[in-house]
């Protein structure tokens, strides 16, 4: 889950960490009162939005006077603000942050993630602070510094000095540095982040060092330890699909191409992302049913993945363990009817099914379906879809075959 700036500077706050004075306002008007509370003789006015790259995009104004600060607050507001990560689309602007400008010296990079090969948390930082971490890396990767954290142990007060000696900061600010990172490691372990990411951190010219943007994500997993976060959820910042998913408990993630991907596991879904490349398909989404699903979150899945049009294919690829193959074919077969026009169950489906008898139409899927099952109960899933002759599904005996064939047929209906 991701929150908004304004929001991940209130939770550093409270764990101790600087950061610059300012509030969230929801209309140029409002924007005017916080700036007038903030009594500093400049004022920044920062779009806020579920992306990085807002400075380059027009989305970050200095104002020095009130009429300024409601100027950009009415230019930003309803704006759709296109950046590197938001994609041609591009997000909408609701919300403001209007704080006050710093005195900055130097600005640094400064993060914590997991590493997973490790099974360790590492602390990244750089002294090249403000762009993008990855163009550092590609270009000058002896500029980036890690440390790596063991989580029984956590940051040890000589890996904060070491690390704000290694980023080469003043002897005035050193300590300042490494309390800044004790304090934000803090806030990753107290809120089970899955990254704090501090872009730039800033130096000022009076040796204060601040957090002067913030982006704070969190583990899904363990939302249910922290319902004060549930509060911060923005939904229209989140994929429509993918909010959908978790809603249903599908764990789905667009992935912007047209060959959607239904599978139960998240190495399988990696592997058939893989294969469909390999055939020279473009994956639609990253769609793991686990292992607990039922026709009906099956039907569900068929649906969110067919919504808006983006798919041109569906490669179904599911193992059977603990979910069974017939009721991935039931989930499918229900998916159809519904998608026909059909009802769920009860007499209206019987009706249905009947009409269906006597006018001879078949269910179908607007977009061909290729579904490859292995494992529990497989015979009677692949049965059950040969009986079912639901027009646009092909069953595929390989996870192979049928991830080259849904991408030819994709290819041949271009």
């Amino acid at each position: 889950m991701n929150i908004h700036e304004y929001q991940s500077k209130e939770i550093l706050k409270s764990y101790g960490v600087a950061v610059p004075k300012g509030k969230a306002a929801f209309s140029a008007d409002e924007a005017v009162e916080v700036a007038k509370s903030l009594e500093s003789p400049v004022v920044v006015v920062k779009a806020q939005i579920h992306a990085g790259g807002r400075g380059k995009a027009g989305g970050v104004k200095l104002a020095t006077n009130l009429d300024e600060v409601k100027t950009y607050a009415e230019e930003l507001l309803g704006k759709t603000l296109v950046t590197h990560q938001t994609g041609p689309e591009g997000k909408t602007v609701n919300r403001l942050l209007i704080e006050e400008a710093s005195n900055i010296a130097k600005e640094y990079y400064l993060s914590f993630v997991i590493d997973r090969q490790t099974a360790q948390i590492v602390m990244m930082a750089s002294s090249e602070g403000g762009v993008e971490i990855e163009k550092v890396a590609e270009k000058t990767p002896e500029k980036i510094f890690k440390e790596y954290i063991d989580p029984v142990v956590g940051l040890a007060p000589f890996q904060a000095m070491r690390m704000a000696y290694a980023l080469e900061f003043p002897p005035a600010a050193i300590r300042k540095a490494a309390t800044f990172m004790r304090q934000l490691y803090n806030v990753f372990i107290g809120k089970d982040c899955s990254q704090v990411e501090i872009n730039p951190l800033v130096l000022t010219k009076e040796y204060d060092v601040i957090a002067l943007d913030a982006k704070l994500n969190f583990d899904d997993s363990a939302l249910f330890r922290h319902p004060e976060l549930a509060t911060l959820r923005d939904e229209t910042e989140e994929d429509a699909k993918e909010l959908r998913a978790s809603k249903s408990g599908l764990n789905y993630v667009n992935l912007g191409g047209d060959v959607a991907c239904m599978v139960n596991g998240a190495g399988l879904a990696m592997a058939t992302v893989d294969i469909i490349k390999f055939y020279g398909g473009s994956p639609a989404n990253f769609l793991d049913v686990g292992g607990s699903s039922t026709p009906e979150t099956i039907a569900e899945a068929m649906q969110i993945m067919l919504d808006g049009g983006q798919a041109k294919g569906i490669f179904i690829n599911i193992f059977g363990g603990i979910v069974k193959c017939d009721d991935i074919a039931k989930g499918i077969i229900d998916a159809a009817q519904i998608i026909s026009g059909g009802a769920k169950s009860g007499m209206a489906k019987v009706l249905f099914a009947a009409a269906k008898v006597v006018s001879g139409k078949a269910d179908k899927f607007p977009v061909p379906v290729v579904v490859r099952l292995e494992g529990t109960n497989v015979e009677l899933g692949r049965q059950m879809l040969k009986d079912a002759a639901i027009e646009n599904v092909m069953v595929a005996e390989t996870m192979e075959g049928g991830a080259e064939k849904i991408v030819q047929l994709v290819k041949s209906n271009q």
